[in-house]
């Protein structure tokens, strides 16, 4: 067993769950209080970060171990639910990379992260060269498809 506390909370202007339009989503997170603002000192220097939160409002009835289609979508292929970023995983563990906005104290303002007002940010990493691919990204041409609005314009 793992016991996980989050570092932070999100808010932003999105109050539920959504399949696509996050392109114009502005979060800000903030630190819970056992973390002082020198837990963020620099991170302003990155362009870029990885926030791992906590898909909060799925339902436990709802998680899938096994293969599905994406969305439910039946014109798309049955998957595994790790061939996939659905948030009915079992953890319930979502992974977004983010443009760093601004820092002021324990307050962290990102833009494109994917989760909804105050979601549970459970860790915050910053994203470094030498740990993106150096090879070309490959996907199959649904999952293309399945992205095209996702960061796109207002929802």
């Amino acid at each position: 067993m793992i016991t996980l506390n989050p570092i932070g909370i999100a808010y932003n202007d999105r109050p539920e769950i959504k399949d696509d339009y996050w392109g114009q989503v502005v979060t800000k997170i903030i630190l819970n209080s056992t973390f002082s603002e020198d837990a963020l000192s620099e991170i302003e220097s990155f362009s870029h970060l990885e926030i791992i939160f906590y898909f909060h409002l799925v339902e436990s009835s709802n998680i899938e171990t096994g293969a599905r289609h994406p969305r439910n979508d039946k014109t798309l292929p049955k998957v595994g639910i790790f061939a996939q970023r659905g948030k009915n995983r079992p953890n319930q563990l979502g992974l977004t990379t983010v443009k760093v906005v601004k820092r002021e104290g324990r307050e962290l303002t990102v833009a494109g992260l994917d989760c909804i007002n105050e979601t549970p940010i459970l860790d915050i990493k910053p994203v470094m060269k030498e740990f993106t691919p150096a090879e070309s990204i490959v996907q199959p041409q649904w999952a293309c498809d399945l992205m095209k609005n996702y960061w796109s314009g207002e929802y």
